[in-house]
């Protein structure tokens, strides 16, 4: 079984969810095929090479015809190998036999974009997820998932978008379900400081409360950390940032040092390429040394 992202087994269980509703926004070559046959050997190279060419134009779908009798059966398999293309939920064409590639390419081009003109769905769900669709990017995220339940950079941002929606349990379980080794990486690291923050968030007043109760007393620790949590999580990253060092020079043992370590959890939630990051990187080590 190849680990491209864009093959996989299917089967009774999974064919209407996998095949027949996912073929609605990408359309599925269904691939039926058996170890003893010769020419299922010969196709099956072609197939991949294909479906690696076109990048997520359309997605292979491998029926092993001895496993999946009742599946053969229902899709009226009478030689091997057989294979359908679907889209739409709707069988559009196909054939019986192991065609010479040219011959799978024009049954392929009326059917699926070339890859030059398909978004691969990785980049399609990032531009979903920054222009605010976040059910469009999940979706597409979720498929990625199922397909290659390996890819460790679908799963983190998968986790992401689910806890900006609000569920930071599954954020979590993912979060918690990561080889150690990629825990540590960066876009993981920055997972576990932005729910962190989360969790913090239901615990705190609105952010006019506290902006009103810093007028009245411009050293408040309480309101000034709990004022750069409200920032941090509603993107306003420097005045955060700007508040927690003054916590630091104002009362750098507040609650055991939280500023500091506050300071560098959202260091780690925006990654060290932010430009704020950099700048107030520099303003903590002055303050330190």
């Amino acid at each position: 079984m190849s680990n491209s992202p864009f093959i996989f087994e299917a089967t009774i269980d999974n064919f209407q969810e996998k095949v027949m509703d996912a073929s609605a926004t990408t359309p599925i070559l269904v691939d039926v095929w058996a170890d003893w046959c010769a020419p299922c050997k010969q196709l099956m190279p072609i197939l991949e090479k294909l479906v690696a060419e076109y990048n997520g134009g359309f997605l292979l779908a491998k029926v092993n015809a001895d496993e999946q009798q009742q599946l053969t059966a229902s899709l009226g398999v009478r030689s091997l190998p057989t294979v359908i293309l679907v889209k739409n939920g709707q069988a559009v064409d196909g054939f019986n036999s192991a065609l010479p590639e040219g011959e799978v390419r024009k049954l392929l081009e009326p059917h699926v974009e070339k890859a030059e003109d398909q978004e691969a769905p990785f980049d399609q769900a990032h531009r979903l997820w920054e222009e605010g669709d976040l059910d469009g990017a999940l979706a597409i995220f979720s498929q990625l998932n199922q397909q290659n339940p390996d890819d460790l950079k679908v799963l983190i941002d998968l986790a992401q978008i689910k806890a900006e929606q609000g569920d930071l349990d599954t954020a979590e379980q993912v979060l918690e379900s990561l080889p150690p080794e990629e825990k540590l990486q960066p876009k993981a690291k920055q997972l576990a400081a932005r729910l962190k923050i989360l969790r913090q968030a239901g615990e705190l007043p609105p952010i006019k409360d506290l902006e009103m109760a810093l007028e009245q007393d411009p050293n408040d620790p309480d309101a000034m950390h709990q004022l750069s949590m409200q920032y941090a999580l509603n993107d306003r990253n420097a005045e955060a940032m700007d508040l927690l060092i003054r916590l630091m020079q104002t009362n750098p043992g507040y609650k055991d040092g939280i500023a500091k370590t506050s300071l560098v959890e959202l260091f780690e939630k925006l990654g060290n390429n932010n430009p704020d990051v950099r700048t107030y990187r520099r303003k903590l080590y002055t303050l330190m040394h």
